[in-house]
């Protein structure tokens, strides 16, 4: 696949690294949020999926992560993709209604924390959860949620957005449970659709396989209109 370097300057003097892929003719824009391990070059298999959609891609490390300098925190997550959202409508020239934001994982909070901000085409809610204190109600149940300094709260998000929404998720997750996916999708209020995948936390957009793919491309062409 043809790609791009991607060098996007953030407020503390470091860098974000990305690529930029390129398709013919493409009907639109994805812009990844991965999830909290790994960086760019592990979601290659996910890049090849979207790119066989004819959709051009922008994905992007946060600060912290593969070549991207700079310290990760929850409100630099949140910036770093703005500044990436930011390049793809200045530099690419790229039109809002052309934009789909998908996170993955921790990806999905920082997707919706953009989506409650900016009016995409779509956003793609993958393996995500309701927040943070919720996960940690579930693993820590006698720690009172106050304590988490860590917020990235979804469902306190979703009902401000407007645009087309997917989520999807596996009952097989062993990470983020399956009624947090449920949760997030009975809570938006746009045009939706839920997609049930199959397989664990990691791999559940692979084991799916075909229709993974196909339950992208109803979406696509019929809540997003891409």
């Amino acid at each position: 696949m043809r790609y791009e370097d991607v060098f996007l300057e953030t407020p503390d003097f470091g860098s974000l690294h990305g690529w930029y892929l390129p398709a013919d003719e493409p009907r639109g824009t994805v812009l990844f949020c991965h999830g909290n391990a790994g960086n760019i070059s592990h979601r290659l298999e996910t890049l090849t999926l979207l790119h066989g959609l004819r959709f051009n891609v922008l994905i992007f490390d946060y600060r912290g992560y593969g070549r991207s300098t700079g310290k990760p925190t929850e409100d630099n997550t949140y910036e770093d993709a703005s500044l990436a959202l930011a390049y793809l409508l200045s530099e690419k020239g790229e039109s809002p209604s052309r934009i789909v934001l998908m996170g993955r994982s921790l990806g999905a909070a920082v997707a919706v924390h953009l989506a409650a901000k900016f009016s995409p085409a779509a956003l793609i809610i993958e393996s995500g959860f309701t927040s943070v204190p919720d996960l940690g109600k579930r693993i820590y149940p006698f720690l009172p949620r106050f304590l988490a300094r860590i917020r990235y709260d979804s469902m306190s998000r979703i009902a401000a957005i407007k645009c087309p929404i997917l989520v999807a998720h596996s009952p097989d997750d062993e990470i983020i449970p399956y009624a947090m996916g449920r949760k997030l999708y009975e809570a938006a209020v746009g045009p939706k659709r839920f997609l049930e995948m199959r397989g664990d936390h990691n791999a559940g957009f692979l084991v799916s396989g075909c229709a993974y793919i196909e339950g992208l491309e109803l979406f696509f062409k019929g809540q997003a209109g891409l």
